[in-house]
This record gives C-alpha cells, structure tokens and sequence, in this order.
C-alpha cells in the first residue's frame, strides 16, 4: 500500500514529533511517500525545489497513493488542499486532529462524510485508533 501523509510545512512545526510517530506507524502498513514531512530541519527537503517542483511532485505523488494520512491540528492551505484533491481522485482520506489544539478543525473537513476524522488528546491513542483501521477493524 502506498500511502500519502500530509502535514504542515510551512504553516507550522509544533507537530514535527508527531509526524514522526505517525508516519513510523503508517511505514508498518505500506510506504510513506510523503516520509520527509518528519524531517526535523525542513530545508533540507524544501528549499533545494522550487514551488513549482514541489507542487508536482506532490500532486505525483497523491496520484500514486492508495490512501491519505493528514495531521491537520495546524492550520494549513497546503495540507487543505491535498485533502481536497485526495477527496476528489475518490482517496480515503483520514484526519488526525488534536482535540487540544487553539484552532477549531474547518467545517470543510468536518463536514465531509467520507473522511475518517480522528480526534485525539494524547498521541499513542492516535496510533491505536489508527492501527484500528488499517487492520480492518473499523
């Protein structure tokens, strides 16, 4: 399975340490395409493209994957809208959302029955909740 995992870059870092636990959960069900969201210093996978590069490669990617990750606690245009065009290409798109976090989740996500939105006040529930469903069990 290849899976796209989508969180801010630009938007924000405060969630960089989740990103990595996320994604070394998701690495367990498949390939992370999107593995260098988790990098801790991003211009070491950002500033070496230009943003015209980064868009392709990206939306390459999107088309490629079988399923969408996010991390959407930051608020963030580009994670919107690769949540939107998962949706439109018909992706199963599921959302992690700190239930903690100052900025209330968009009724764009909120109110789209096919995604998954996953709420969660501590991290490793995240995980678990997430292993749920990829092994089936919801």
């Amino acid at each position: 399975m290849k899976i796209y995992f989508a969180g801010s870059v630009r938007g924000g870092r405060e969630k960089r340490k989740e990103f990595e636990m996320i994604i070394g959960k998701l690495k367990e069900y498949g390939k992370v395409l999107t593995e260098h969201i988790s990098e801790p210093e991003e211009e070491k996978f950002v500033y070496h493209q230009t943003d015209r590069e980064i868009y392709e490669q990206d939306i390459n990617w999107l088309r490629e994957s079988d399923i969408m990750v996010a991390e959407v606690s930051i608020l963030s245009i580009g994670v919107g809208y690769e949540i939107g065009y998962a949706d439109a290409m018909e992706k199963r798109v599921i959302c992690l959302y700190d239930q903690s976090s100052e900025k209330k989740l968009s009724a764009m996500i909120r109110g789209n029955q096919k995604i998954t939105i996953l709420e969660y006040t501590d991290i490793n529930e995240a995980m678990e909740r997430l292993a749920k469903i990829f092994a089936g069990e919801v």
